[in-house]
């Protein structure tokens, strides 16, 4: 058997750069850029005025005046109003540009305004006080948002701001999902008592989802002509196979001998893991990979958040900020004791929460076994639990695979 650590290195190995692509901006939120975005002009792109107020002539403060005569309002996005003495100044809303022949505004709250005129409240005023200077953010030219990160709903601002209606980013691997078995019926139907609704492969789809990745989905039967068929065709039509179930040591698990058959090499099989040990991974010549995760609901879930995600991660940013064979685990501390004594590396479920010192805690909550699906409700990542030890206690910190948001 594979441990957890080499099934990891060998799957990060294979991370692979799809490409890029021109999409909308207002589609690109989850997606990754492929380009730096640029400041196609300074910002802000002119002195900026950030409070309500009055727009005055410091020098005419330091020569004694108090009072100024109004000679015009000015909201943001118009051409600015110039004053031509140094007892006038110019009623300025916040995002103004300033005028030039301006140097410092008075907010609201320390003038009086009567008649025309604003008298001064306050003698402590700061030349340049509540102005945003042009260029002070970013000079045009500079890069705002660099290659190979995420794109946030900040980025989406970004993008606007510098005129950027369309964004190059990575291209997102062709996925299907397969699920295998004759006990798997539509959620449609009805299942008798030795049935199934079939589950696995909406929960791939829709953790996939959350990633900016839609996956297409398709169902094999128990037969091996089949499974061989529909797997045939799968690796001439995507980029990446995920199949559920089917790949034990039932005499109805044909993808392992399928996928022998159509010459996809076995990179590993069976990894010392609990749940998940018979996850099977390979490569086909024309690059297509195969995550084939065991059928249990449990099992999936966890295999895909192991492994199938850091490898996307790694494949759509470059160079790869998950360093050599860790992956993307965060860390937990322990809220109970774990006893568990075979010679596996257990994922245990577990429910977090925040302490008000900012740690992560982990309390685990017992399910059934790797067919509980509904365990899965209660909790919020997996821990991963060293192979060489069998008793973890209360306070020792370990990594999470979380697959809830729990920020």
């Amino acid at each position: 058997m594979t441990t957890v650590s080499d099934a990891e290195k060998i799957i990060l190995s294979q991370a692979k750069d799809y490409g890029s692509e021109l999409i909308p901006f207002e589609n690109a939120l989850g997606r990754v850029l492929a380009e730096a975005l640029t400041a196609d002009r300074d910002l802000p792109p002119c002195n900026r005025v950030t409070m309500d107020g009055i727009a005055i002539s410091h020098a005419a403060f330091e020569s004694g005046i108090k009072t100024f005569r109004i000679i015009g309002t000015m909201p943001a996005g118009v051409q600015p109003i110039e004053i031509t003495n140094p007892n006038e100044c110019v009623e300025i809303m916040t995002g103004a540009a300033l005028p030039d022949t301006t140097d410092t505004i008075i907010r609201y709250e320390d003038i009086e305004i009567k008649n025309g005129i604003a008298t001064l409240l306050t003698d402590k005023i700061t030349k340049g006080q509540s102005i945003h200077y042009k260029g002070k953010d970013k000079k045009q030219g500079d890069v705002v948002a660099p290659a190979n990160e995420y794109i946030t709903p900040a980025h989406i601002s970004m993008a606007a701001s510098v005129g950027k209606s369309m964004l190059l980013v990575k291209k997102l691997p062709k996925v299907v999902i397969i699920s295998t078995g004759d006990e798997l019926v539509d959620v449609t139907e009805r299942p008798t008592p030795y049935q199934v609704r079939r589950s696995n492969s909406y929960a791939v789809k829709a953790a996939l989802q959350q990633h900016g990745l839609h996956a297409d989905t398709l169902h094999i039967p128990d037969e091996p002509n089949e499974t061989r068929t529909q797997i045939e065709k799968c690796l001439t039509q995507y980029d990446v196979i995920i199949l559920s179930g089917g790949i034990s040591m039932g005499k109805f698990d044909y993808v392992p001998q399928a996928l022998e058959e159509l010459k996809v090499e076995k990179l590993f099989h069976k990894v010392e893991q609990r749940p998940g040990k018979p996850f099977w991974f390979g490569a086909h010549a024309s690059g297509v990979l195969v995550f084939a995760f065991p059928g249990n609901p449990v099992s999936t879930f966890m295999c895909l958040h192991r492994y199938f995600l850091p490898w996307l991660k790694k494949s759509l940013i470059s160079p790869s900020p998950l360093g050599e064979g860790r992956g993307e685990a965060l860390y937990a501390i322990l809220n109970e004791d774990i006893t568990f004594s075979a010679p596996l590396q257990y994922f245990a479920q577990v429910k977090l929460k925040r302490c008000k010192h900012g740690h992560l805690h982990a309390t685990p909550i017992e399910g059934h076994g790797s067919g509980d699906f509904a365990n899965l409700l209660n909790t919020d990542a997996f821990i991963e639990l060293p192979l060489e030890q069998s008793v973890f206690k209360k306070d020792e910190v370990y990594p999470i695979w979380p697959f809830k948001n729990i920020f």
